[in-house]
């Protein structure tokens, strides 16, 4: 069944919030003991279940990183020739890539991009310019008669 508010929050202010008597619902008895307790012998076997069962549970584990790290590394982007090749008719729609002729310019930087990766194939003469480009990319554009501009 759904509630619109949760019960608890209806019960509020009540002095036993549901519970009937409040002898009935005192200490950490009433829910089983805090942490492992009550496990006796049975505390390692216990422990090894967690451990199994719910990794990452027990322990502090790994670091946050810094928001000024995470959000500069965040703008530096990446994009595949294949990507560029499939979206060139949306950007010239939107006037962030150019055609001269047969050739069609593209400043990558506009879109947010520093490196043109050379996953994929390229269908069409690109003329690219981008601040970094792997060899892959390089060798695809130019293979097609495109040219590479290294900017900055």
């Amino acid at each position: 069944m759904i509630r619109k508010r949760r019960k608890i929050t209806r019960l509020r202010g009540s002095r036993t919030c549901g519970g009937g008597n409040p002898k009935k619902r005192r200490g950490g008895g009433h829910r089983g003991g805090r942490g492992l307790a009550g496990s006796g012998k049975s505390k390692k076997t216990k422990s090894d279940y967690v451990r199994i069962n719910l990794p990452g549970h027990i322990g502090r584990r790994g670091f946050k990183r810094p928001q000024k790290i995470v959000k500069v590394e965040s703008r530096k982007r990446e994009i595949n020739v294949q990507e560029l090749d499939e979206m060139i008719d949306t950007y010239l729609e939107k006037g962030i890539a150019e055609k001269k002729g047969d050739v069609i310019s593209i400043n990558v930087e506009k879109l947010g991009i520093s490196k043109v990766l050379g996953t994929g194939r390229v269908t069409r003469k690109l003329e690219v310019s981008a601040p970094r480009f792997s060899e892959a990319a390089k060798k695809k554009i130019e293979h097609m008669g495109g040219k590479v501009n290294v900017t900055g």
